[in-house]
C-alpha cells in the first residue's frame, strides 16, 4: 500500500498534507500524534469511509479511488467506536459479521471469545457488558478475518494489561504470516521493528 502525497481538508482548514507513507507485507505502523491532530481522519481515508482533497492512495499498484471494492476486500477496518449491535450478545455479534463477511475459519465462536476473555460473558447482550469486554468483542473479528491489511483506530481502548498482551499478540501473528497493520494508539507497544509514523498538523490548522 502506497500513500501519495495525501491532504485532507475540512471546513475550509488544511488539517494535514503531503503525506507519504509505504507498507509492505509484514509491516506494523503506528500513526502518533496529540489528539486532534487528524489520526483518525488518516485512518478513514484508508479505509475509504473519506476521500483525501489531494493525493492518491494505491493498493498493489492501482489507484485505490477506481478500484475501491477490490481494495475493500483486502482490508479490516475497526473504528474507535464499538461497531456491535447492542442487543446482541457477542456470540450474535460475531456470527453475524462471519456470515456477512463469509468467513471460512474453521474456529469455533466458543473459541474465540474465550481467548479473548469473554468465556461466561458469550451470551449476555452487548449493553451489559463493560467498555473493556465490549471491545473484546469486536476484536474477536481479528481472529476469523482473512484480510491482509487491518486499519485499527484506537484498539487499546478500555482494554486492560491482558487485553493488550493479547491484542499485540495478534498483531505480531498478523505481521509474521505476511499481513500488514495501521493503527492509532498512545500505547506504548510492545511489538518488535513495529514503524512509527508521527502526524504533524498542516499549518493552518494549528
Amino acid at each position: 500500500m502506497i500513500l501519495d502525497s495525501i491532504a485532507f481538508e475540512r471546513d475550509d482548514c488544511l488539517l494535514f498534507s503531503g503525506i507519504c507513507l509505504s507498507l509492505e507485507s509484514g509491516d506494523v505502523l503506528q500513526i502518533e500524534g496529540p489528539n486532534g491532530v487528524g489520526k483518525t481522519t488518516l485512518l478513514r481515508i484508508l479505509s475509504t469511509a473519506l476521500m483525501p482533497t489531494a493525493g492518491k492512495l494505491l493498493w498493489q499498484g492501482s489507484d485505490v479511488a477506481r478500484h475501491r471494492q477490490l481494495y475493500l476486500q483486502n482490508l479490516l477496518f475497526l473504528g474507535h467506536l464499538p461497531g456491535l449491535k447492542q442487543s446482541l450478545s457477542p456470540t450474535e455479534n460475531l456470527v453475524w459479521w462471519r456470515r456477512i463477511h463469509r468467513d471460512h475459519s474453521p474456529l469455533k465462536n466458543e473459541e474465540i471469545l474465550g481467548s479473548l476473555g469473554l468465556c461466561g460473558y458469550e451470551d449476555i447482550p452487548c449493553y451489559a457488558l463493560s467498555a473493556g469486554q465490549q471491545r473484546r468483542a469486536v476484536l474477536a473479528r481479528l481472529l476469523v478475518t482473512e484480510a491482509p491489511l487491518w486499519i485499527l483506530d484506537e484498539p487499546f481502548t478500555a482494554i486492560d494489561k491482558q487485553g493488550v498482551a493479547d491484542l499485540e499478540a495478534l498483531l505480531i501473528a498478523h505481521a509474521r504470516r505476511g499481513g500488514m497493520a495501521v493503527l492509532s494508539t498512545h500505547q506504548d507497544l510492545g511489538i518488535a521493528n513495529v514503524r512509527r509514523f508521527p502526524l504533524v498538523a498542516s499549518a493552518e490548522a494549528v
